[in-house]
């Protein structure tokens, strides 16, 4: 199989499922007319493959030009790194940083209350224990 033949089958499957995911939400929203749509195909799979397939082109240009739309109303240095159409990608900066924690008193004196009574608490249990056995 060449690989032409590949990819154009490939797309055009990419294709015919786009359609149909289509026509399943044009069917949600108006299933009488999706019921007339197909019972004029009938059985004939390969007329409704081509018909999907045209759906589907039509679905994938719409969705590009919705892209492009949005893109093109981003601010400029949104719209250069996020799109997917450009060409040559900017140079990546290289940014130091040093990082410093941050101590929280109020933070640490709880935990350090909270620590205390947790040694507490054991050494009861063990005087406990030690009376019981």
């Amino acid at each position: 199989m060449n690989t032409d033949t590949l990819t154009e089958l490939l797309q055009k499957g990419y294709r015919v499922t786009l359609g149909a995911a289509s026509s399943a939400v044009e069917a949600i929203q108006d299933p009488q007319r999706a019921a007339a749509d197909f019972s004029a195909v009938g059985t004939d799979w390969e007329r409704l493959a081509d018909k999907l397939e045209v759906r589907g082109a039509l679905t994938e240009k719409e969705a590009r030009d919705f892209v492009e739309g949005v893109t093109s109303q981003m601010p400029e240095p949104f719209r250069s790194a996020s799109s997917p159409f450009t060409q040559s990608a900017p140079e990546p900066k290289t940014v130091t940083t040093v990082a410093t924690p941050v101590v929280d008193t109020e933070l640490k004196k709880e935990v350090e209350s909270l620590t205390a009574e947790l040694i507490a608490m054991r050494e009861e249990i063990e005087v406990l224990k030690q009376n019981n056995g």
